[in-house]
């Protein structure tokens, strides 16, 4: 490029792994009911975003690349996004764009990039914001915003901006929650819950057959929606409380149970599908059994996939990688397991 660069940003932000699920939306990107996610540590995107003089009327001039790479469906994706939040970051218009792109982890590795990548972008953009106001935001204001703008560019990035545990959608009893952006969990966090670990087995590392765009659409009419929607509800709930005891049997339950519950929305929904495989349900059946057998608090969550999160204490991951080694590494694709553990969050680069 070889116009003159006025500005530049660079941020590295985290995927985060649900405990309760967000199935269900309405609006724009608005959740059905709330969500509570685990930041990870080592799962991240680092984007750069650099605003150049601009030499004609485009309305929304972009160069993106992917890994050093030129996208054109990723380009696509945040040609919309950059041209819906027009109105609320005019200055996109006035500059070329280049953003630059890439993950700690691979891109078809079966786990969903688009909350770390959709947040990276979101704290650039914001960044950016400050940069050309020369107004600082305070912290909690540019998270909050940059949650937002998150959100609207993928539901579950509006959590990736806020370290270790936090919550997206609105919460009676919890003080400045809200359906458009999501709030570090408040409270204190039990110490069992620092350092937990997500190893991910990627049982298949392939593209979805059901997108999640259209999972959400299904409950829309899904004859279980309200009870789905109570239930995360009562789970949630119950989950901040156990945020704050350190009681590993109750997140155990609430893991597992949101974990199914989210699969049995997809095989209720009209038309119906799973997107679990022979793999997945032999896992989960492995965790119980050694969970059982050894009275580790061992458990497992699932996304919207067939890859399974498994969850565990630092105290015990000795136990816990040999038991992966030997029983549950074979039924992965190609051997493909990501080790990672709760975060701290973005970081500026």
């Amino acid at each position: 490029m070889n116009s003159k660069i006025i500005a530049q940003s660079s941020w590295q932000s985290p995927s985060n792994i649900a405990i309760v699920k967000y199935w269900g939306k309405y609006g724009n990107q608005l959740p059905i009911n709330p969500s509570i996610s685990f930041t990870l540590s080592k799962a991240l995107t680092e984007t750069t975003i650099g605003l150049y003089n601009k030499e004609n009327e485009k309305r929304i001039d972009l160069e993106f690349f992917f890994e050093e790479k030129t996208n054109d469906i990723f380009k696509g994706k945040i040609q919309i996004f950059l041209e819906q939040i027009l109105s609320e970051l005019p200055y996109l218009e006035n500059y070329k764009i280049r953003i630059d792109s890439k993950n700690t982890f691979p891109h078809s590795a079966g786990i969903a990039s688009s909350a770390s990548s959709m947040s990276a972008l979101a704290l650039c953009l914001v960044d950016l914001e400050q940069q050309l106001i020369n107004q600082k935001l305070s912290k909690e204001a540019f998270l909050k915003r940059s949650s937002y703008f998150a959100r609207l560019a993928s539901g579950s990035a509006a959590r990736s901006v806020f370290p270790y545990v936090s919550l997206w959608g609105q919460l009676n009893e919890i003080e400045n929650s809200a359906q458009e952006y999501a709030i570090e969990l408040p409270g204190k966090l039990h110490s069992a819950f620092l350092n937990y670990h997500d190893s991910i087995l990627i049982i298949d590392a392939g593209e979805k057959k059901v997108s999640s765009r259209v999972g959400h659409s299904l409950m829309n009419n899904h004859p279980y929606s309200q009870a789905r929607k109570d239930q995360a509800f009562s789970n949630i709930r119950t989950l901040i409380q156990v945020f704050e005891s350190g009681d590993l049997e109750k997140f155990t339950q609430i893991a597992e149970n949101e974990a199914l519950s989210l699969h049995a929305m997809m095989l209720s929904s009209n038309p119906w599908y799973s997107l679990l495989k022979p793999g997945t349900l032999l896992a989960l059946e492995k965790i119980k059994l050694f969970r059982e057998e050894t009275k580790i608090p061992l458990c497992f969550t699932l996304d919207a996939g067939p890859n399974v999160h498994i969850l565990f204490p630092d105290a015990y991951k000795n136990q816990v990688n040999q038991f992966i080694k030997n029983e549950l590494i074979v039924l992965s694709a190609k051997n493909q397991l990501i080790e990672d553990t709760i975060g701290s969050g973005p970081n500026k680069n």
